[in-house]
């Protein structure tokens, strides 16, 4: 979770991502940062994200994103 905390940290430094709720939702994270933050997460965790997985109710906080790239690394 931290690695993923750090990601999030370098592409909005303003957020507290432990406890918003409501990234997408919000505006938080724009479609270009949602770019950056799959290009990251597909580095660092050695995921692919299916485009199924790219919804809101996923990305909206730090831990429904972690808790899917739990699952993607459990599939590999």
């Amino acid at each position: 979770m931290e690695e993923l905390i750090e990601i999030l940290e370098e592409i909005n430094p303003d957020v507290d991502y432990r406890t918003e709720k409501h990234l997408v939702k919000s505006g938080i994270l724009t479609s270009f940062e949602m770019v950056l933050l799959l290009t990251r997460i597909s580095e660092e965790f050695g995921v692919r994200i299916p485009p199924g997985k790219i919804v809101p109710e996923i990305f909206d906080s730090a831990e429904s994103i972690y808790q899917m790239i739990e699952e993607l690394e459990e599939e590999n």
